[in-house]
């Protein structure tokens, strides 16, 4: 995968989506930037770009909940990635194993896998 295929935004971001390589689960979205991205490719780990708080992150950094990455693919038009991820712990900063834990109905469907205050004091 060369950058030059990619096609970001005007924002100069990519919507990313984490999927467990293993069970096929979507754990999460957010987006990254051409520097996230390297970072991820260079260290295995998955890296995004905050856009609230403007700046690149590691999965896991704060948590210790990380996403060592398996592979990554983009989409057929270079304007997303899907991260084929090995996810410690759980993904969601609300402690659920997925950041899709809930239908739209607001019906609880995932598993809480930490309590956030333990983790993010």
């Amino acid at each position: 995968m060369s950058d030059g295929e990619l096609a970001f935004d005007e924002q100069d971001l990519l919507p990313a989506v984490a999927q467990d390589a293993d069970t096929g689960e979507v754990v999460m979205l957010a987006y990254v930037s051409e520097a996230a991205l390297e970072r991820s490719r260079e260290t295995g780990y998955a890296h995004y770009y905050s856009r609230s708080r403007d700046e690149l992150w590691k999965k896991g950094g704060t948590s210790g909940h990380t996403q060592e990455i398996e592979e990554i693919r983009m989409d057929c038009d270079g304007d997303a990635i899907l991260y084929l991820i090995d996810q410690e712990g759980g993904a969601c900063h609300t402690g659920y194993r997925s950041c899709f834990h809930r239908t739209v109905d607001g019906e609880v469907v995932g598993e809480q896998v930490f309590d956030p205050d333990d983790v993010y004091e």
